[in-house]
Parts: C-alpha cells; sequence; structure tokens
C-alpha cells in the first residue's frame, strides 16, 4: 500500500506540477510566462510538458481537457500503469486549490497550500482517509522567476526535484 500511495503521491506532483494567456494550464503547473516546455526529474522518473503559444498544455498520455469559460483546467484523462485516470481541479485566485481522482478504487484529493513567491509550500494529500503532507522547501529560480529546484519530503524520505524551462521568444 505504500508503494502505491507513493506512485500517487508522484503522479500528483507531476500533474500538479501548469501569463495570461487562453489557457493557465502553465500555471497549472507552478509556472508564469510564455513556457514552451517543462522537462521535471524526480527520483529517477523524468517528465515532459509542452505547451502551445496560447498556453494550452500536451503530454504524453494525457487526454481530454475539460476547461471552464476562463481557460481554467478543470478536469483531464491520463494514462498511468494502464489505467485511465480522471484528475479533476478546483481553483482560486488563479491557483489550483485542489486536485482529485479515484485510481484502482482509491480516492485521492490534494490540496495545496503556497509561499510568497507564488509556488507550492506544501501539499496535503487526503487518500482513502490516510492524510500525508509533503513540504516543499530550497527553492532555486531561474532568470524568469519560475523555481527550477526545490526539495521534498515525502513519506519520511528527502528528495529533490528539478526541471528546465525552455520559453518562447
Amino acid at each position: 500500500m505504500k508503494k502505491v500511495f507513493l506512485m500517487l503521491s508522484l503522479l500528483a506532483l507531476s500533474l500538479g506540477m501548469q501569463a495570461q494567456t487562453k489557457f493557465h494550464d502553465v500555471e497549472a503547473n507552478d509556472a508564469t510566462g510564455a513556457v514552451k516546455c517543462i522537462k521535471s526529474s524526480m527520483m529517477g522518473r523524468d517528465f515532459v510538458i509542452n505547451f502551445s503559444k496560447d498556453g494550452k498544455m500536451s503530454r504524453e498520455g494525457m487526454s481530454d481537457a475539460q476547461y471552464d469559460a476562463n481557460g481554467y483546467l478543470t478536469s483531464v484523462k491520463m494514462s498511468m500503469m494502464g489505467n485511465e485516470v480522471t484528475i479533476k481541479y478546483t481553483w482560486e485566485n488563479g491557483r489550483i486549490k485542489t486536485q482529485s481522482m479515484n485510481m484502482m478504487g482509491n480516492d485521492m484529493t490534494t490540496t495545496r497550500t503556497y509561499n510568497e513567491k507564488g509556488a507550492p509550500a506544501s501539499e496535503k494529500i487526503n487518500m482513502g482517509g490516510q492524510e500525508m503532507e509533503n513540504p516543499y522547501t530550497d527553492y532555486k529560480y531561474d532568470a524568469k522567476g519560475n523555481w527550477i529546484s526545490r526539495k521534498a519530503s515525502m513519506m519520511g524520505q528527502e528528495m529533490e526535484q528539478t526541471r528546465t524551462i525552455e520559453y518562447y521568444e
């Protein structure tokens, strides 16, 4: 169960990972500006998310993205470990407040808090009544103000998440 919880937590991190544009997918991945691509690495897993010039994201395994009238992502389907998962988002003040999904019969809700720079300070994950809080510390930022490195504590394990961000000129 612990391994499944860790895998689901990693999924939440990678998805949690999105400039006023038509679509706010860049903000949904904790970035701002004319982002073209985010390449992220954590615990030996690499993720690549591409963005169109109007801010819409695309990534392997992603389909059926739904948006509200203001261009905020409300749900998306993701393929993970051979299963299709629908992730639903709620927003508050231009940032994701919660994301929820059901995977392998388990409901999982992630609630975020943010630091003074607008980056996630922590994520509280509730999976079937079991709660876990993942704080983020030691942020490093690029010249455009987006984070490129941070430390996370998950289930007693310290780890570093890094990412490289490419921008439209």
